[in-house]
């Protein structure tokens, strides 16, 4: 397990990943890429192709898929984190190193509202937030990258709270809802201020969760006009459909899904997308560690959930643990193309699936396999331990 900072190796990096069996982009609009070869130089995808028509010499890693799929690595939305790889929720370590094995790259903190004592007065949580901004920003449990420093925000916060925050490297706030604002107009007026200065909002989706939230309905959640709908299926508790089918219609916001939410809920909440023809509007989420536990394999659940029972075509399915969040979280991971950093997931169908080949695997329901984890083009796991064992496994031929 390695807990590492952002950077790497200090020399230049020349990863040359080799026959690639299937190739799945992240992107709804292509979903599956014609493609055996990737070439990431310094930790950016800089050719995608066939063998032939790609530079691959001079390779310092070069891993030989032998025909296991690769999709980008996935993209855990909404995540709880408190003091570096550990939760005080469940007193669990190595949560994130766990979910990593599960084919976790990146997390999106939704508020350290974890911590024990967490300061509720103005100037403590704002010191609280850039702390973790800072701590993440530089300490990677197992390469994942975590952006953190989520404020929940309280009564009596003005404009020059949230430049203070942005000016600080802060770009996210914690779920309204969690704090003492729990209504309409003053969500609203925070949010606006949070846009203003590049700070993307997040709101808390149903009942209450811990001690100190409170019910967020349809009217507050339209009101506030979030840029993510948090746990639209609930964190836990959901609201009832003809509610949750109001936010759908009435805003263009994300649509968070997450594990530890009501799965019926789930799968009404991504009907109601796909009746729309807004199915890029779904992301995930876990919303762990939380009193349900920590699932290091929730977003793979959640992916193979959602098409199994939600009629989903897989490669789909993953479209919305990747390429959708990156692009309204506006990560520059998350879809496989030039430019773009070089994180992905080799994942199979498990051994003695019904499945014919992943897709089927995953649309049938099963977990898939992971035999290897890419972040930043450094490999960071090969067979995963946490994951049933895939069919076909990539190896490391050198570097």
């Amino acid at each position: 397990m390695a807990h590492d900072a952002p950077g790497g190796p200090s020399g230049p990096t020349k990863l040359v990943i080799r026959n690639i069996g299937m190739l799945l982009s992240g992107r709804l609009e292509e979903p599956i890429l014609d493609a055996d070869t990737i070439v990431a130089t310094n930790g950016r995808i800089t050719a995608i192709g066939r063998a032939k028509d790609c530079d691959t010499d001079g390779a310092t890693t070069l891993i030989d898929a032998h025909g296991s799929p690769v999709a980008p690595g996935l993209i855990d939305s909404h995540v709880h984190p408190v003091a570096g790889d550990w939760t005080p929720r469940q007193s669990q370590l190595n949560w994130i190193d766990s979910s990593m094995h599960g084919g976790v790259t990146t997390m999106i903190s939704a508020g350290e509202v974890h911590m024990p004592g967490r300061p509720r007065d103005i100037v403590g949580l704002k010191a609280m937030a850039i702390t973790a901004q800072r701590i993440y920003s530089s300490f990677r449990p197992g390469g994942v990258k975590l952006h953190a420093g989520a404020p929940v925000i309280e009564h009596g916060m003005t404009e020059a709270d949230f430049k203070d925050l942005a000016d600080a490297g802060v770009s996210l706030l914690g779920e309204i809802g969690l704090g003492g604002v729990k209504d309409g107009p003053t969500g609203r007026k925070m949010v606006e201020w949070a846009r203003k200065y590049g700070i993307q909002s997040t709101i808390h989706t149903g009942g209450p969760s811990i001690p100190g939230s409170g019910l967020i309905d349809k009217d507050v959640v339209l009101e506030c006009d979030a840029d993510i709908v948090g746990h639209i299926n609930g964190g836990h508790t959901a609201l009832p459909d003809d509610q949750i089918r109001c936010i759908c219609e009435g805003c263009r916001r994300g649509l968070e899904l997450v594990h530890n939410g009501n799965e019926r809920s789930a799968l009404y909440t991504l009907r109601t997308a796909r009746d729309m023809g807004q199915l890029e509007r779904v992301i995930l989420g876990t919303d762990g560690p939380a009193g349900s536990g920590v699932q290091p394999l929730g977003i793979l659940r959640m992916v193979s959930m959602l098409s199994a029972l939600g009629d989903v075509p897989a490669e789909l399915a993953f479209c919305f643990a990747t390429g959708n969040t990156a692009r309204m979280r506006k990560l520059d991971c998350g879809i496989i193309e030039v430019g773009r950093t070089a994180d992905f997931v080799f994942l199979d169908r498990p051994q003695h699936s019904a499945g014919k080949n992943l897709l089927h695997a995953v649309q049938l329901g099963d977990l898939p396999g992971i035999g290897m984890v890419v972040i930043d083009g450094l490999v960071r796991a090969g067979r995963s331990r946490n994951t049933p064992p895939a069919t076909l496994v990539p190896e490391v031929v050198h570097g």
